[in-house]
């Protein structure tokens, strides 16, 4: 499997978080990401929905 730059990034970053603040700080970021990407995808689903009365 190929490593692209940008996973060996996040995963260098990830690591370094975990090893420097523990865990907690680790799932904070988890968690947040999750939460800002799951807002993304509702609102790019539901612009969709906007209709527009021409």
């Amino acid at each position: 499997m190929d490593h692209h730059p940008a996973a060996a990034w996040l995963t260098e970053a990830a690591t370094s978080a975990a090893q420097q603040h523990g865990t907690g700080n680790l799932l904070r970021i988890v968690l947040v990401v999750m939460v800002l990407g799951c807002a993304l995808t509702a609102w790019f689903l539901l612009r969709g929905y906007k209709r527009k009365d021409d």
